[in-house]
C-alpha cells in the first residue's frame, strides 16, 4: 500500500532546526532491524494503517540487509539527507546510534524507538510492545508449564546488543525462582539469521543431550529452533518456545516442536509506533515523563520516567487458536 505525500515548497534558513511538521506534509521513517523478516513486514502494514487514518502521511519502510548497527546507521544517514520528518526505530544496538540519532534529532526530525530501544539520549521516547517484566516471566513460564518436575533450558536470543532480548533474559533471570527445578544451561546468540540460529539451535541439543527446551525470544530464532528440533527427531524430547509469528510458528505447534509461544501483534506495534511519532512530530504531544499520549485505536500510554511505555500484554498461541491467527501475521 503506498500513500501519496502532498509536498509543500518550504525554505528554511541555514543553521535553523525544522519546525515541526504540518499533518498533510509527513514522512515517518520505519527503521527495522533488518529487512525481510516477516515480524516487521507484519509491522509495516499496521504503520502504513496508521498512516492512513491520519492522512497526508508517507511511510518510508526501510533497514539494512543484516542485524547490525553499522547498517543502521547508514540508513539512518540517508534519512538524514532526505529530511524525513519523523524516524521510528527497532534498534540494533543501544549506544551505537545515539550519535546519529542526536543528529538526526538537532536537525528538527523527531525520534522515537519501539520494539528494541535505544538509549535515552539518542531519542524523544520508547515504545515496549509490553512490559519488559511480563514479557520475562512469560517466556521461561511458556517452558515451565511444560515441565512439572523441573529440567535443562537454554536460551537462543538473537545479537549480544540486542536491547529488548537482553533486557528479556535480565527479567527471566529475576524469576527463574518462582519455577523450581529449571535451570538454564546456556544462553547462545543467532544474530537473527535463520541458518546460523538453526546451527545454534542444533549444538545446543548435541552439547545438552538432557535439554528439555529451547527458549527464542525472536521470532527468526525460535522457527530456525523449532525446524533444528524436528530435523534432529527430537518432537516431545525439546520443546522450542519463545516469542514468534503464527504465521511462521503454525507448523511447528501442528507437528508439536513447538507447544505454544507468545507474541503482541506487530500490526499493532507498527501502528502504535507511527502514532508516537506522529504524535510527537506534529507536537500535539511532548514526551515527558507522566506524559499521557494517544496512540489511536490502541488507546493510550504513559510515558515513564525515562519517557518509554508499554503498548500491550503478549499473548500465548497454542494448537487451541493458531488457527485463528496464521492467516493474519
Amino acid at each position: 500500500m503506498k500513500f501519496t505525500k502532498l509536498m509543500t515548497s518550504v525554505a528554511v534558513a541555514a543553521g535553523l532546526f525544522a519546525g515541526p511538521a504540518a499533518a498533510d506534509d509527513m514522512r515517518i521513517a520505519l527503521v527495522v532491524k533488518a529487512l525481510g523478516i516477516g515480524f516487521f513486514e507484519a509491522a509495516a502494514e499496521g504503520a502504513e494503517e496508521a498512516a492512513k487514518e491520519i492522512g497526508g502521511v508517507e511511510i518510508i519502510y526501510t533497514g539494512p540487509t543484516d542485524t547490525t548497527a553499522e547498517g543502521q546507521i547508514e540508513v539512518i544517514n540517508s534519512l538524514i539527507a532526505q529530511k524525513v520528518d519523523a524516524i521510528a526505530v527497532s534498534a540494533n544496538d543501544t549506544d551505537a546510534l545515539v550519535p546519529t540519532l542526536k543528529k538526526a534529532m538537532q536537525r528538527g526530525i523527531t525520534v522515537v524507538s519501539w520494539d528494541s530501544g535505544v538509549a535515552e539520549d539518542g531519542r524523544q521516547a520508547h515504545l515496549n510492545p509490553s512490559s519488559n517484566a511480563l514479557i520475562g516471566n512469560m517466556i521461561i513460564k511458556l517452558a515451565a508449564d511444560h515441565l512439572p518436575d523441573g529440567g535443562e533450558v537454554a536460551v537462543l536470543s538473537a545479537t549480544t546488543t540486542s536491547t529488548n532480548q537482553n533486557i528479556w533474559i535480565e527479567e527471566m533471570t529475576k524469576v527463574m525462582g518462582n519455577y523450581g527445578g529449571i535451570d538454564v544451561v546456556s544462553t547462545v546468540y543467532g544474530d537473527d539469521l535463520a541458518d546460523k540460529s538453526y546451527r545454534e539451535a542444533t549444538g545446543l541439543m548435541q552439547s545438552h543431550p538432557e535439554l528439555d527446551a529451547i527458549i527464542a525470544p525472536t521470532s527468526v530464532g525460535i522457527v530456525a529452533a523449532a525446524q533444528a528440533v524436528a530435523d534432529a527427531g527430537k518432537i516431545g524430547q525439546v520443546n522450542v518456545t519463545g516469542l514468534g509469528l503464527p504465521s511462521e510458528m503454525a507448523g511447528a505447534i501442528e507437528s508439536g516442536a513447538s507447544k505454544s509461544f507468545a507474541i503482541w501483534n506487530p500490526i499493532d506495534l507498527g501502528y502504535s509506533a507511527t502514532m508516537l511519532a506522529h504524535q510527537l512530530a506534529t507536537e500535539a504531544a511532548t514526551a515527558a515523563p507522566g506524559a499521557e499520549i494517544s496512540i489511536g485505536r490502541m488507546g493510550t500510554i504513559t510515558l515513564d520516567e525515562t519517557n518509554a511505555a508499554a503498548m500491550a500484554d503478549p499473548f500465548v498461541y497454542d494448537s487451541s487458536n493458531i488457527d485463528d491467527f496464521k492467516e493474519i501475521f
